[in-house]
């Protein structure tokens, strides 16, 4: 999938993926962390659970490729950002949170180096099956062991649905991470009833899991 298309998809507010609240899932089960530890949230989008993460006491480092989604979330939480050119970033700072709007698969390691957990809710479920394998590829390099996270997946027929959000089935994140990360599924629930629109299209299951993360 091209940049083009998500820079769509915020053009025409076409950002059905967005929450408008927290995240139950995160609140629910989130690590305890230390004050100031950084977190990396991938494909952030103006996701309010930023936000939550900040408030408690955690240094936020979002990335979107979507400037139109950054520019969003910096105003919908009438916060005022100090913005600097960093390579190809261009990057937005309120508080506790930055946001890096450019390409994911061009962030560095050293720029990561320091994030000690992970926070995926909408990333990993919104690439195809190669991407996929680039996006675990490059945190697997970027993020260092005793690093601790939460993964947040949809799983369903997709010859039901094209995505995304795509299925990722439990044994694909096993493939993808289980060499690299220690997993732990903390929850799984069928929310096909919740999902007016899969079942439009015709999905006749919706499971989506929560995985605790600890990098090996």
């Amino acid at each position: 999938m091209e940049p083009k298309f998500w820079q769509e998809r915020w053009a025409n507010n076409q950002i059905g993926f967005h929450l408008p609240e927290v995240n139950p899932y995160l609140q629910r089960h989130w690590p305890r962390l230390a004050d100031g530890a950084k977190v990396l949230v991938p494909l952030c989008g103006k996701s309010l659970d930023l936000i939550w993460l900040a408030a408690q006491g955690l240094h936020v480092l979002g990335v979107e490729l979507s400037e139109q989604a950054v520019e969003a979330f910096f105003n919908e939480q009438n916060l005022v950002p100090r913005i600097t050119e960093r390579g190809a970033f261009k990057v937005y700072q309120a508080d506790l949170i930055e946001v890096w709007c450019g390409d994911f698969f061009a962030l560095e390691p050293e720029v990561l180096a320091g994030c000690a957990a992970l926070y995926d809710r909408a990333a990993l479920i919104a690439l195809p099956p190669l991407m996929r394998a680039q996006y675990t590829e490059h945190l697997n390099a970027c993020l260092r062991p005793g690093c601790q996270g939460l993964l947040i997946t949809l799983d369903y027929d997709q010859t039901q649905k094209a995505g995304p959000p795509f299925a990722v089935a439990d044994d694909e994140v096993a493939v993808l991470l289980g060499p690299h990360w220690a997993l732990k599924v903390l929850e799984e629930q069928d929310i096909l009833g919740e999902s007016w629109k899969f079942v439009q299209d015709g999905v006749t299951r919706l499971d989506e899991r929560v995985y605790q993360l600890t990098r090996r």
